[in-house]
């Protein structure tokens, strides 16, 4: 079995002198001295590069990203990996000015949410993926709106898009949580890294569902949604 250790001393062999094809966020990443950039080989996964489920995780969560990773791509890998957990990595404050009431934080040039309780400490937090800046399909801008909601409609597993794709929708959206019209925080399998959707925030299946089960409240928690 890999542990901690085993998957540190991988990680480190995979470093390369050679120039690299940045993809995604980690492009932005690379730069800061906290993160080393790792370039994917053929017939590498998620699972091959970081055998540890948490590890494997957090990666994922800094590059904003659950797709599957290709030859040529470049990830950012936290330089202490080891030692730290997701709230060490979280782009946004641990505590805010608290109003009484708890609310998701979105910024999408950032590409992640940040959950924050009622007295403003920052419980949780993980990538997101908005709308991007123009949908061919409906030849126009798709941008996710900008602004401060109330979520007043929330599903589980099976919600899916009455619009999407065109004409007749259907397309998955786990755990949705409506906050403006048809605009909807929800689980993807296709949070890529950028903004890639028709409007709504997608986010990781499993954040998703911990904010749907266990944090939203109907009615009372806000989505402030940024860039």
């Amino acid at each position: 079995m890999f542990n901690k250790l085993t998957s540190i001393l991988i990680l480190f062999s995979l470093f390369l002198i050679a120039p690299f094809t940045f993809a995604g966020y980690g492009q932005t990443l690379c730069k800061s001295p906290q993160y080393t950039c790792v370039r994917v080989h053929g017939g590498q996964s998620w699972d091959s590069l970081f055998p540890d489920s948490e590890m494997r995780l957090l990666v994922k969560k800094v590059n904003r990203m659950n797709t599957p990773v290709h030859a040529g791509m470049v990830i950012a890998v936290p330089k202490n990996l080891g030692s730290v957990n997701a709230l060490d990595l979280a782009p946004f404050p641990h505590h805010v000015d608290g109003d009484g009431t708890n609310f998701v934080q979105v910024n999408l040039g950032k590409l992640a949410w940040g959950a924050y309780d009622a007295d403003g400490n920052l419980v949780n937090w993980g990538p997101a993926s908005g709308g991007k800046s123009y949908c061919p399909d409906i030849h126009r801008g798709c941008r996710t709106p900008a602004g401060s909601y109330t979520v007043f409609d929330k599903q589980g597993p099976d919600c899916i898009s009455h619009v999407f794709p065109i004409p007749h929708g259907g397309a998955p959206m786990p755990y949705c949580m409506h906050f403006h019209g048809g605009y909807a925080l929800h689980g993807s399998p296709t949070v890529p890294g950028f903004n890639a959707s028709h409007g709504c925030v997608r986010l990781f299946v499993e954040d998703a569902e911990w904010l749907n089960h266990e944090f939203v409240e109907l009615d009372s928690t806000r989505v402030h949604i940024s860039y």
